[in-house]
């Protein structure tokens, strides 16, 4: 078992200056590749990650404007909505006014006829009545001339 541990101790004399240069190795791995790596992929992801955060700031804000666009179209088309309204209110005022005013006018041209037609009635009446013993008169000497006395 001596042997064995000669042979052990042999080998692992042997292996120091393989585990130093591997040491070495390592260390020279980590100053040189992996920490300028490691610096470098940080780097990069904190731009990635930027880059996300603006994306999504950006696209953030244009639906802010896209909703504040909607709301002012909205807005815009309510005003309008309004203004036509207004509109044809007025336009049925202004047409109400005028057919009102168009039936008082025919109304007061009915009652001026009428006023007119019951004095041309009252008229002939009395026309009719002032000629009415004349035509008798007449009436009597067409149907009986002889015995009226009058000539024809």
């Amino acid at each position: 078992m001596q042997e064995i541990i000669q042979q052990v101790a042999v080998y692992l004399v042997s292996a120091v200056p393989t585990a130093l240069l591997f040491i070495v190795l390592v260390l020279a791995y980590q100053l040189l590749v992996q920490g300028p790596l490691r610096k470098t992929l940080a780097e990069r992801r904190a731009l990635t990650e930027g880059a996300i955060e603006e994306a999504h700031k950006a696209i953030a804000q244009a639906e802010a404007r896209a909703a504040e666009y909607a709301d002012k179209l909205r807005q815009a088309r309510a005003e309008v909505y309004n203004v036509r309204e207004q509109r044809v209110k007025q336009w049925n005022a202004e047409r109400e006014t005028a057919l009102e005013a168009a039936r008082k006018a025919a109304e007061l041209k009915v009652n001026q006829a009428r006023v007119e037609l019951e004095a041309e009635a009252a008229q002939a009446r009395q026309a009719i009545q002032a000629s009415a013993g004349d035509l008798a008169d007449r009436v009597v000497r067409a149907v009986l001339p002889q015995a009226a006395g009058g000539s024809r």
